[in-house]
């Protein structure tokens, strides 16, 4: 059944007066009249009774007044729906994230998103830089935020952040007096770093450093979650090196120093599937780039004024 023949049985079953309904479908009657005995060949049944006086429905029109209201209503919010999601304004994105990212502004960008669009839903998952690309060309899901990795055939790439790394203390550490620290002083430490193997290049970026420095760090923890290694600092379990961000987690017992002569950064990226057209993944990314902006200004407002070492 067309959906142009149910709304004009619609509205012939409301006026039942073929004149008038063809006055609000804005057609002349004879057309009407076709299409309603189109319908009913269709079908297979007749839906009106006609005499000169009047015109009245079958039993069998009055079920299918019942059906056909539904199915234009449905139609309807259909195509509202569709639209929505078209433009952005409702719809569903499948997240994937890394711990760090809930310190680069992720968590106001995601509120700001669902102040303009209450109708979006945003499906969350942690998961290491690496599982989000399989993920991604697995289809399962939309966007990733992770550590630069190089981006397979048939991904896209957007650089988001780029912010040094910076020495993580107890704050009972004899080096947590001093303003800005080498690596080289670390050199005696026991280590606390992020695993390897969730993120190999920030522990290979980490182990240059140390390897640079004259030495071979002693790692005493290994650990998967941001958190756990500053935890793990908290309790004087070992040192780290680790992204400026992680100084928002506002875990005590923690002091967080500038290291000198730093050219390694700790960069985070968005990737998606190249030709992906997902009104939702631009809307999100320009949240998020204006919380890394705004939170960039504030940084740098309430920076020291530099001083010669």
């Amino acid at each position: 059944m067309e959906l142009r023949l149910l709304q004009y049985f619609v509205v012939l079953a409301e006026e039942l007066h073929f004149s008038r309904a063809a006055q609000r479908l804005h057609i002349s009657q004879p057309p009407l009249s076709v299409a309603i005995k189109q319908l009913e060949g269709q079908l297979s049944a007749q839906l009106f009774e006609r005499s000169s006086k009047e015109v009245r429905l079958t039993a069998a029109g009055q079920h299918l007044l019942v059906q056909a209201r539904d199915i234009l209503d449905r139609s309807r919010r259909a195509a509202l729906d569709t639209r929505a999601v078209a433009q952005g304004m409702a719809g569903c994105l499948r997240l994937g994230f890394v711990g760090s990212s809930m310190y680069r502004g992720l968590p106001e960008a995601l509120a700001q998103l669902q102040a303009q669009h209450p109708q979006v839903r945003v499906d969350l998952h942690e998961l290491n830089s690496a599982t989000q690309v399989t993920a991604l060309q697995q289809g399962k899901i939309d966007l990733g935020l992770m550590h630069t990795l190089a981006a397979p055939a048939g991904l896209h790439t957007h650089m988001l952040l780029r912010e040094p790394f910076m020495v993580c203390l107890p704050a009972q550490h004899p080096l947590a007096t001093q303003a800005r620290l080498s690596v080289s002083s670390l050199a005696k430490e026991r280590w606390v770093l992020f695993s390897g193997a969730v993120s190999p290049e920030y522990f290979r970026s980490i182990h240059s450093l140390c390897l640079r420095a004259g030495f071979d760090p002693e790692l005493r923890h290994e650990v998967h979650h941001w958190l756990s290694v500053l935890s793990l600092v908290s309790h004087r379990q070992g040192v780290s090196i680790v992204p400026a961000c992680l100084q928002r987690a506002g875990i005590p017992g923690l002091v967080f120093r500038p290291l000198r002569n730093n050219t390694v950064h700790s960069e985070m990226q968005a990737m998606w599937r190249s030709g992906l057209e997902h009104p939702l993944i631009a809307a999100l990314l320009e949240h998020l780039k204006l919380q890394i902006e705004q939170s960039a200004a504030r940084t740098q407002a309430n920076a020291p004024a530099a001083r010669t070492p």
